[in-house]
């Protein structure tokens, strides 16, 4: 597919004044309105930090399959831990990576009757016996990434006229905050290239730390998916359906996938999900350019709730049937 360059924005530009942070602003209202991606550049995180991560991550996906498979994520009524090779969709379709899920450190918790279902998404991480260090690389990237997704979300209400705290209150100690590790190992041995399928994500925002190799396409206005070529040092940022619900659509959540690489070269990635506590009902965001909201297009298969957690939980169980099959048949939907 075509190349066409997303926007880049610089998000230390906030600290050089007025004219520049204004600058900022518009740059932001209209990357988020007309495209819903951008590259961010200015978020603080070092190279060395980014390195480690790296490091770190090539680091598990070296060690033997059999040290992965001890934290199989099939293990995890909480959806954490590794994920082989063709166990995961989208859309139906088998993604051709493995990955690691990971999200906040919190004991598990198990809903009371006529709790939501959504409660079982709380709970510890799994995490590999033979690579300690794994456990501090990935969350103290947590913690990083969710205080430039915090400043980010910040500048972008104001950017269109809203208060810059307005959703401060859904996320928290309890944000449900999400980061997955990927390796996308080359082709599929059929040939088919979907490294993950074309999909929204359900969150508010995400941030992608990519390696050099490339595969992302983002649909654009023309219908048409296209590269994203890896900016080196930036994030790829693209919002998420709440943000596009709360703004009745003026805030665009945009399909993206990733083409598997060729051959045997191996992409790896770092996604991570700003999401807000699974209980967060997601208030309508009060803003001058409202009247201007395109409306939201609605998606019969795809169905969004309320509350955050349900669709979070729709996602899993339709992305992991094994874990869902073994831990969650009570909350599957019967077959037609």
């Amino acid at each position: 597919m075509s190349s066409l360059q997303l926007p880049v924005i610089d998000l230390s530009a906030a600290d050089r004044g007025p004219q520049a942070r204004a600058l900022l602003h518009a740059q932001l209202h209209s990357a988020a309105h007309d495209v819903g991606f951008f590259q961010l550049t200015g978020h603080g995180v070092t190279g060395a930090e980014r390195a480690a991560l790296n490091s770190t991550m090539r680091a598990f996906f070296a060690l033997p399959e059999a040290d992965r498979l001890a934290i199989d994520n099939v293990n995890s009524p909480h959806f954490r831990g590794y994920t082989r090779i063709g166990d995961e969709r989208t859309g139906g379709s088998q993604d051709w990576r493995d990955q690691l899920d990971i999200g906040a450190e919190r004991p598990a918790r198990i809903p009371a009757p006529g709790e939501p279902g959504y409660w079982w998404l709380e709970g510890p991480n799994q995490w590999p016996a033979a690579l300690p260090q794994l456990r501090t690389a990935a969350l103290g990237w947590i913690d990083r990434l969710s205080a430039v997704a915090e400043r980010l979300l910040h500048e972008l209400l104001v950017s269109i006229g809203a208060p810059a705290d307005f959703y401060d209150h859904l996320f928290g100690d309890r944000a449900h905050i999400h980061l997955k590790l990927v390796r996308y190992p080359g082709s599929a041995a059929d040939g088919g290239g979907q490294g993950v399928g074309a999909h929204k994500d359900y969150g508010f925002l995400t941030l992608l730390h990519q390696d050099s190799v490339g595969g992302l396409q983002v649909e654009r206005e023309d219908g048409v998916f296209h590269d994203v070529p890896p900016l080196p040092g930036a994030f790829v940022v693209n919002l998420g359906e709440l943000l596009e619900v709360a703004t009745d659509g003026y805030l665009k959540a945009t399909h993206h996938r990733v083409v598997s690489p060729p051959g045997a070269t191996e992409r790896y990635s770092v996604p991570f999900f700003y999401n807000p506590r699974l209980d967060a009902r997601v208030e309508p965001l009060a803003f001058p350019y409202a009247a201007h909201a395109p409306g939201v297009t609605a998606d019969p298969a795809n169905p969004l709730f309320a509350e955050y957690g349900r669709n979070e939980l729709k996602g899993k169980l339709r992305a992991h049937p094994l874990v869902a099959a073994r831990h969650h048949a009570e909350l599957l939907e019967p077959a037609a």
